[in-house]
């Protein structure tokens, strides 16, 4: 069995940098963003989390590891909330600094700099759910590799729900923005199978660092 790895919950210093840092950033993106509508809708849910994460440092703080990932997932979803999702210029930028397109390398026909983020969000937010289950309801055997990627894929789901419930109360230019469905019938279930798969990643990782071994 993999010996447990202690961890560390992050100091003050390295916590309030990491705030500090996502508070510039996110007052930059809010500069002249696209779809203004759109970038506010997309930040209902970082004035939720960010409040929450900075309660929870007293009582329930996680490790540098958690929270410089949920940092790294903050600055993508605002450079998403900024060009909207599905018109992040990604592509644009490959092929006027590098001299290739990204997309038709990987044979992509779409921007998908959401499926990279739904992805990311699985490989990213794991960390944290894992150090939370082990806070509040420690899970035991294989449990503790199934339980982080089946808590990513809950609220992946919810996710999505909020979307479909935001873009239909909503409606339209708004709406569409917002879903940045790009005409692909089966973009939510692809979104919940890239969060997955990144969470099953993540754990895979971890758990070989010890960080799934039982606490002492």
């Amino acid at each position: 069995m993999t010996e447990s790895r202690p961890r560390t919950p992050a100091t003050p210093r390295f916590t309030l940098v990491l705030l500090g840092l996502f508070a510039v950033a996110w007052v930059a993106l809010a500069i002249a963003p696209k779809y203004r509508d759109d970038w506010a809708l997309e930040n209902v849910l970082v004035l939720v989390a960010v409040p929450v994460l900075a309660w929870g440092w007293r009582t329930l703080p996680l490790t540098r590891l958690s929270y410089a990932c949920l940092f790294l997932f903050g600055l993508l979803h605002e450079i998403g909330a900024h060009y909207t999702y599905a018109e992040v210029p990604y592509d644009a930028f490959f092929q006027q600094h590098l001299g290739f397109s990204l997309d038709a390398a990987l044979g992509l026909q779409r921007n998908s700099f959401d499926r990279l983020v739904h992805f990311l969000y699985g490989v990213l937010v794991t960390p944290a759910c894992i150090e939370l289950l082990d806070r509040v309801a420690p899970p035991r055997g294989a449990w503790r590799w199934v339980m982080p990627v089946s808590f990513v894929m809950s609220h992946s789901l919810l996710f999505e729900l909020f979307e479909w419930l935001a873009a239909s109360v909503f409606g339209g230019d708004l709406g569409q923005a917002y879903l940045g469905t790009q005409g692909d019938v089966w973009d939510a279930h692809q979104d919940m199978l890239m969060a997955t798969l990144g969470s099953i990643l993540a754990v895979a990782a971890l758990g070989l660092r010890g960080w799934l071994a039982p606490r002492t």
